[in-house]
């Protein structure tokens, strides 16, 4: 198997089947971890609201099926998350560039948290047939894992489901959650208010830029930023939420403070659909390289193995508050939080302002191994090729070996420039090179 994918293996496939008088819904579960690969239930119980939640359920399995690049559609199985009373469904579409989650919060269900963890459910294609014929009246019971305990023999059928690229995912997972983050509130949306907005996006695949403006009492569409406007690139995507505007209550728009991406969060009361867009239709969240500065810093094994071992799935993390009550720098937190964030561990909720914990693999390597500018900076660092040239009232200028050339590094204040081909490239906007890291590692250790 290449380096490159992940084979999920199924003990069954889900199902969505009459049982008596109520529709019962059990999602095959599949995970990394041992421990929670071999949890038999995560949760059992009844759906306050079916009909709404197969259409939440719907509209995450389209975005999970659906390309906006030129990365072929592959993974289609999204992850969720049981704990703290929560359920949490998680996806991508496959170019990396739609993050869709669906939060149901406690009053969404009536049953039983049997255990916690994230793990990969299966979404197969008879599953989501039978999700679209879910009527509004039906008693529909959620399973996730089964009931009970079954006895597996080395015959027993296994469908296998071979995904690409599970490293792009969660290199996606990492750069979404500092996007969100730093995401602040502009719009507040009546459902009326989205479905007249809604009509104004363009059919097809629209080229350019748009930003959604409120003017004279009403959202549109503009082609023009103005100071109080949501930029979105690549219009089309905003379509996957259509299925759902019948039934919001509100629909809260966010953007970030570099203010090229953005994300929407459908509030339905019992539960909430966010999707988050990266700033054009062609650029993936795992190409961002948002948290690579977090990453430079040096932090405590003994934090980040301590805080894995005591977190659970969805549970709250309040960085500042954790800092406050261990006497632990900001800084240092911030470090702390972009290495748990780099191997998936942590999420951000942005409608609620805080991170939440994710149950996957403990793998520190893959710190260095989904992020390979932080490995090459490292590698600069060894080999000592910077040089600093002047470092005085917040300036740095350093000169850094590349490849049968010199680049040179200037650092002042927040801005950070290099005359590689990278910098070039992008001006800072999908992270920074190598070379600016490596100067950074260099002025940290001191």
């Amino acid at each position: 198997m290449n380096s490159t994918d992940f084979q999920y293996q199924y003990a069954a496939s889900s199902t969505l089947a009459r049982e008596g008088a109520a529709s019962l819904l059990k999602l095959a579960h599949h995970s990394e971890i041992n421990e929670v690969n071999n949890v038999p239930c995560f949760f059992w119980g009844s759906l306050t609201e079916p009909y709404l939640t197969a259409r939440c359920w719907i509209t995450l399995a389209k975005v999970v099926r659906s390309s906006f690049g030129l990365m072929p559609v592959s993974l289609r199985d999204p992850i969720v998350s049981v704990g703290a009373e929560k359920l949490r469904f998680e996806g991508f579409s496959s170019c990396n560039g739609v993050y869709v989650r669906l939060d149901m919060l406690p009053e969404a269900v009536d049953g039983e948290y049997v255990a916690s963890g994230t793990t990969n459910v299966d979404f197969n294609e008879p599953m989501i047939h039978a999700l679209n014929l879910v009527q509004k009246n039906e008693r529909v019971v959620l399973g996730v894992g089964q009931r009970d305990v079954s006895v597996t023999t080395e015959k027993a059928k296994v469908i296998e489901k071979k995904v690409a690229l599970p490293n792009r995912w969660i290199k996606g997972l990492t750069n979404v959650q500092v996007s969100l983050a730093q995401m602040n509130q502009l719009f507040a949306l009546n459902r009326v208010q989205c479905i007249q907005l809604f009509q104004a996006v363009p059919k097809g695949n629209a080229k350019g830029t748009y930003y959604i403006i409120f003017r004279a009492g009403k959202y549109s569409l503009s082609t023009l930023a103005t100071p109080e406007s949501v930029r979105i690139g690549g219009i089309q995507r905003l379509r996957l939420l259509e299925g759902i505007l019948p039934w919001v209550q509100q629909m809260h728009l966010y953007e970030s403070e570099d203010r090229e991406t953005c994300a929407a969060v459908a509030d339905f009361g019992k539960m909430r659909l966010m999707m988050a867009f990266s700033p054009d239709a062609t650029r993936g969240f795992s190409g961002e390289g948002s948290a690579l500065e977090s990453l430079t810093q040096q932090v405590s094994d003994e934090w980040i193995y301590g805080l894995n071992y005591l977190l659970k799935s969805n549970e709250t993390f309040d960085p500042t508050l954790v800092s406050i009550e261990n006497d632990v720098d900001f800084g240092t937190m911030d470090s702390l939080v972009a290495h748990l964030s780099a191997m998936g561990l942590l999420g951000y909720d942005v409608f609620e302002r805080q991170h939440f914990y994710r149950r996957l693999p403990f793998k520190t390597e893959r710190i260095l191994g989904l992020n390979p500018r932080l490995k090459n900076a490292q590698k600069l660092v060894s080999n000592d090729d910077i040089v600093i040239l002047e470092n005085r009232a917040g300036r740095v200028e350093a000169r850094v070996k590349g490849t049968g050339v010199f680049h040179t590094v200037l650092l002042h204040g927040n801005e950070a420039k290099c005359t590689c081909q990278w910098f070039t490239s992008y001006q800072g906007k999908r992270g920074l090179c190598k070379h600016v890291l490596a100067v950074q590692m260099v002025l940290d250790a001191g």
